[in-house]
């Protein structure tokens, strides 16, 4: 067996758990070295311990900044010359670009480019063409390209991205899988620990708890899921939305949903949380009104946990539930936000058993091994 050296390139921190879990500890069977690079932060050289991987801190900008990203760039190109890198992996747009022009550059034969979503289809004017050609010059560079979803390769190949015959999808979708023996196991968590959370967070036995966890950005859906707050409070007294995630400015909130969520009674703001998994047996529904994702695994997280879904037909999303049967869709309109939460509240048989149909679809198609059977077989990553 021959052992490879191979480099993955992310953009930040926060990214890690979501896109890998324990991928490189299972995966080191072959004899391969991991590296992983990413922006320096207080988490990085913990997750690098945690999940065996070799650190390789690099600056990588999540906006458009030429010369931080030539910088970076270098960066790569050296580490790859110096470390021996056989494979590199690029994820997200910005870490993409990144991993695929060092690597090009530096002559190695093999860049897979994972396509975790694409930032172009809520932007407009100049912005958007200038997004869609870097999405372009990414996948043209790259020699193979795995699309996080079906939804995510159709556009691509739609769009005309790179050559259709580098385009895969790896099982139903999603890039790593779901931990559903532990992490994500509604069983494994300790009563007293949750009760505990519930304290702190001044949560009531008998709130019907409505759940979120990502970046709180207009992208998101979060300004209508505010508004439909708003109607849902009038009506109801013993409702909490749970909000995990930083406000972030780049593609801000209004600054009506910042003050609701930072004054409003009924809403409980956590920030940033490096692991959110015992946080989802806190909620009785999961919603994301998202207007772009790739794959949302969050979706997944929330229906290992036996939490329904209230999802938008966003790209990628509309492959995460089975309507009427994990959960249900929701427009971007805040009445319509309202109502499938309050159908949830009036019909608790229905909520019980659409999140337990949500389990064992994630335990079927998405158990976090048989995706990384499924990279190790078709990637040898």
């Amino acid at each position: 067996m021959i052992k490879k050296n191979i480099l993955h390139i992310v953009a930040v921190s926060f990214s890690i758990n979501y896109f890998f879990g324990n991928q490189f500890v299972y995966l080191k069977k072959n004899g391969n070295k991991y590296h992983l690079g990413c922006s320096p932060s207080q988490d990085f050289n913990k997750l690098s311990k945690e999940l065996d991987f070799i650190p390789f801190e690099v600056e990588i900008s999540r906006e458009i900044t030429p010369l931080k990203d030539i910088r970076a760039i270098l960066q790569t190109y050296k580490y790859i010359k110096r470390n021996k890198i056989d494979k590199v992996v690029g994820h997200t747009p910005k870490g993409g670009m990144i991993a695929m022009i060092a690597s090009f550059l530096a002559g190695v034969s093999e860049r897979i480019y994972f396509r975790h979503g694409l930032v172009y289809e809520t932007s407009s004017g100049f912005k958007r063409v200038l997004l869609k050609n870097i999405e372009r010059l990414t996948g043209v560079l790259a020699t193979r390209v795995v699309c996080v979803s079906n939804g995510i390769k159709e556009i691509s190949e739609k769009d005309k991205l790179n050559n259709f015959k580098k385009n895969l999808v790896l099982g139903l979708g999603t890039c790593s899988g779901i931990d559903i023996e532990n992490k994500y196991n509604p069983n494994s968590y300790d009563l007293q620990n949750i009760k505990e959370l519930k304290r702190k967070l001044n949560i009531k036995d008998d709130d019907f708890v409505v759940g979120f966890v990502g970046r709180l950005v207009k992208d998101k859906g979060i300004d209508e899921l505010i508004l439909a707050w708003d109607i849902l409070k009038e009506n109801h007294k013993n409702i909490k939305l749970l909000l995990i995630g930083p406000i972030e400015e780049r593609d801000a909130i209004s600054d009506y949903s910042k003050a609701k969520i930072l004054n409003e009674p009924s809403i409980r703001f956590t920030d940033f949380i490096l692991d959110a998994s015992i946080y989802y047996c806190l909620m009785d529904v999961f919603i994301l009104p998202s207007y772009r994702e790739g794959f949302p695994t969050v979706a997944l997280e929330a229906s290992a946990m036996s939490v329904p879904v209230l999802i938008s037909k966003a790209t990628g999303c509309t492959e995460a539930i089975i309507e009427n049967k994990t959960g249900f869709f929701i427009t971007h309109d805040p009445i319509d936000i309202a109502s499938k939460i309050t159908y949830y509240m009036q019909n608790e048989e229905i909520c019980v058993s659409h999140g337990n149909n949500g389990r064992s679809f994630v335990v079927e198609n998405f158990e976090q091994t048989k995706v990384w059977d499924l990279i190790d077989k078709v990637l040898k990553i």
